[in-house]
């Protein structure tokens, strides 16, 4: 019999050679004697051991951790049929690219393909192999992954997070496929952290929207944030906006009826005045059927700070920021309902815009202010 042991965990196989047992050294584990029989039996038994410890090299290698199982299954020729992390990954994101335009964006296939490659950077880093079989991923190679993401890479928790969200998915599929038959994120707990995005107040929105620019580069981006923030489109769907976005609806009046690239789900906003001017000062000047000269987000939140700097605005100023102005500022702190708000945001549900709405000092005040109306007269039925 042929002993594998790995540390401390063994296991064992016939070497389908026989022998008398007077004729055997069991400390020395070898044929005794030098007859044709013992040298083929101890000469076979070299040849076995150099295999074995060839195997185990090459597990060692190519994988997370070696098994005496593996190096037993490789000198036996038993392959296993294991399915590869990266590999998986991958085919599932050339799933994702057949979609896209069907509930799939662009940017979502992006983003977990840039997932793939962090995830295989880290094994390549922590184990230094190309990829890793996913009956061997346990709990933790999820602590790992985590750590490498917040030391090594630099990531804040909620990024981290988002890329270990990206893992459970795939995960998540394998369990499903049968491919695994524990999930290691079983006890795992992802880590968020709330995060403020901030608004800018009235008073801000105002200062902004009277500064007077020189440059022409600076004035389109204060134009088409202001536009954003009284129309809270986010900045892939103002890039995208065309006129046929543009409709007269049961009321007579314009509105922007638009699907939200990132959801699908259709967004009707009332056209206001100060949007409406904004288009006015723009229209036939583009040649691409855009009504707006959107330039990249990353140029445009560049300029954002330079916006905020001139206009005196102590806040870290990017794009997104219009959005959460408009759901606070422009709308739930004038009153709109946030079911309304959350229909205009093209949100799926309330407690997605729960998180860009903030109940501002000023519209608790007013809000007093009407019940203190309502309630006028009650002191004097008050005895005292």
């Amino acid at each position: 019999m042929i002993r594998v042991s790995v540390n401390g965990e063994n296991t064992q196989f016939s070497s389908k050679l026989q022998i008398h047992q007077e004729s055997w050294d069991p400390k020395r584990k070898m044929a005794i004697g030098r007859s044709t029989k013992a040298n083929l039996i101890n000469s076979t038994l070299d040849d076995i051991r150099a295999s074995l410890t060839s195997y185990y090299r090459e597990i060692e290698r190519f994988e997370s951790h070696v098994t005496p199982e593996k190096v037993r299954n490789a000198f036996l020729g038993i392959t296993e049929n294991k399915q590869m992390l990266i590999e998986v990954f991958k085919q599932h994101n050339e799933e994702l690219i057949k979609r896209i335009g069907k509930g799939i964006t662009i940017r979502s296939v992006d983003k977990y393909e840039l997932s793939r490659k962090r995830l295989s950077c880290f094994i390549q880093h922590q184990y230094n192999i190309n990829d890793i079989a996913l009956n061997e991923i346990k709990y933790n190679f999820i602590t790992q992954y985590e750590t490498y993401l917040l030391s090594t890479c630099g990531y804040k928790v909620n990024t981290s997070a988002k890329y270990l969200l990206q893992l459970k998915h795939i995960i998540t599929l394998a369990f499903n496929n049968g491919w695994i038959h524990a999930d290691p994120f079983k006890n795992f707990k992802l880590r968020f952290e709330k995060v403020d995005r901030g608004y800018l107040t009235q008073q801000e929105l105002n200062i902004m929207m009277q500064k007077r620019f020189t440059i022409q580069r600076i004035e389109q981006v204060r134009d088409i944030f202001v536009f954003s923030c009284f129309t809270g489109l986010a900045y892939i769907d103002v890039k995208n906006l065309t006129e046929k976005d543009v409709k007269i609806s049961f009321d007579g009046k314009l509105w922007i009826m638009k699907k939200r690239q990132k959801t699908n789900v259709l967004s009707k906003i009332l056209l206001l005045d100060v949007p409406k001017m904004i288009l006015k000062k723009y229209k036939d000047k583009l040649s691409d059927g855009k009504l707006l000269p959107v330039i990249t987000n990353q140029r445009m939140n560049s300029y954002l700070k330079e916006i905020a700097d001139v206009c005196g605005i102590e806040k870290n100023l990017s794009f997104h920021l219009a959005r959460h102005t408009f759901a606070t500022t422009i709308t739930l702190s004038k009153g709109v309902p946030i079911e309304t708000v959350s229909k205009m945001l093209g949100h799926t549900s309330i407690k997605t815009t729960q998180i860009y709405a903030r109940i501002t000092d000023s519209k608790i005040g007013n809000d007093m202010q009407v019940l203190s109306e309502k309630l006028q007269g009650m002191d004097k039925m008050l005895s005292l």
